[in-house]
């Protein structure tokens, strides 16, 4: 992997086990190795993220991204969604298109949608919060800023009679959090837990899988799905009644290999890696004089750091971090978005200033 590569939250580059792991089972099925024999990596990857997040096995299903995992959500939920504007869109649309069906009530919270967009915090929310309000969706971290809110304070504030969704992608991972809070957790595998595209999770509380109507379940969400009989069949009794179709066995066999290096890494030493690493960060804008528009403080913040600079200015120096080697993303208004990893090389990080400073 290129050591200048700061760019996670839009994509982690696979690990090469990961990359093995795809290897290995694309060779399995060329050779016509059984269909099923292929798919049991998924019970693998099922498990191992409940070890990850917490939840009961039974309430994980996989899903192909954060965006599947939302979608599925709001199709199956219904009443009044309290939502921030300045939310990734992969967490606005699934609540627009369920309002437009007739399914849900979209309220924006208040102040969002401005030119600076505002944190998502337990005080804003419970100002907001209506008897009507039935959910309140989220994102763990703020892409824009790396803002990571407080799960376990939003809980508390909207009470136990209201759900929380939560779309975890660009926290798990990076930085620690109190998954369990959620009554729903959807996540991607292609940013920080390095797995690829087309791999994913849906996890869901009790009462998540009581709430969410199974709208979009397929007829891999059903008892006895090879029985082709013409009948609909009874559901499956935990998360997986979800399930659309088949996954491919190459993605969540990847998804699986890279959630069990996470977990071998141990998620408290990646955390801490990631920590440094976006510390270092901060000092080098500090030195250059640049603007940070990220929380300082290393609690309020998951792997994103990102540098405000006048829009020419900034689109300069994006080119010029690129020349050196250095992948960054570019945001629109002046923001340039740097998401170290734990392994980012120490070497990359300490040229980084003098990159700035120029």
């Amino acid at each position: 992997m290129n050591p200048g590569y700061l760019n996670h939250a839009s994509y982690g580059p696979p690990t090469p086990e990961v990359e093995s792991t795809v290897h290995q089972l694309l060779a399995a099925a060329r050779r016509g190795e059984p269909a099923a024999s292929l798919h049991a990596v998924d019970e693998r990857a099922r498990a191992a993220v409940a070890r990850v997040t917490g939840f009961a096995p039974e309430g994980v299903a996989l899903s192909t991204s954060t965006s599947q995992g939302l979608m599925t959500a709001a199709a199956g939920l219904r009443g009044e969604v309290l939502v921030s504007l300045d939310e990734f869109p992969a967490n606005l649309y699934p609540w627009l298109r369920a309002e437009q069906a007739g399914r849900m009530r979209v309220r924006p919270l208040p102040g969002s949608g401005s030119a600076a967009p505002l944190h998502v915090t337990a005080e804003r929310v419970a100002d907001a919060l209506t008897p009507s309000t039935r959910v309140l969706a989220v994102s763990a971290v703020d892409f824009r800023t790396g803002y990571r809110a407080d799960l376990g304070a939003l809980r508390k504030v909207i009470g136990p009679d209201r759900l929380l969704v939560v779309d975890g992608i660009q926290n798990l991972g990076a930085a620690p959090n109190d998954w369990t809070a959620a009554d729903v957790l959807a996540v991607g595998g292609q940013k920080w837990l390095r797995a690829g595209w087309g791999t994913g999770f849906l996890a869901l509380s009790p009462r998540g899988l009581d709430e969410v109507a199974p709208v979009l379940g397929g007829w891999t969400g059903v008892e006895h799905p090879a029985a082709y009989d013409g009948i609909e069949h009874p559901l499956l009794p935990g998360a997986e009644r979800y399930s659309v179709t088949s996954l491919s066995p190459f993605a969540t066999g990847a998804f699986a290999t890279a959630l069990e290096q996470f977990e071998a890494a141990g998620p408290e030493r990646v955390a801490d890696g990631v920590r440094a690493a976006t510390a270092s960060v901060i000092a080098a804008i500090d030195a250059a004089g640049l603007a940070l528009l990220s929380p300082r403080a290393s609690e309020e913040r998951a792997g994103i750091v990102v540098a405000g600079l006048p829009e020419e200015r900034a689109a300069a120096l994006h080119t010029r971090l690129a020349a050196a080697g250095v992948t960054t993303t570019l945001h629109p208004g002046g923001r340039i978005r740097f998401s170290p990893h734990a392994h980012t090389p120490a070497q990359t990080l300490a040229e980084l200033p003098a990159l700035l400073a120029a």
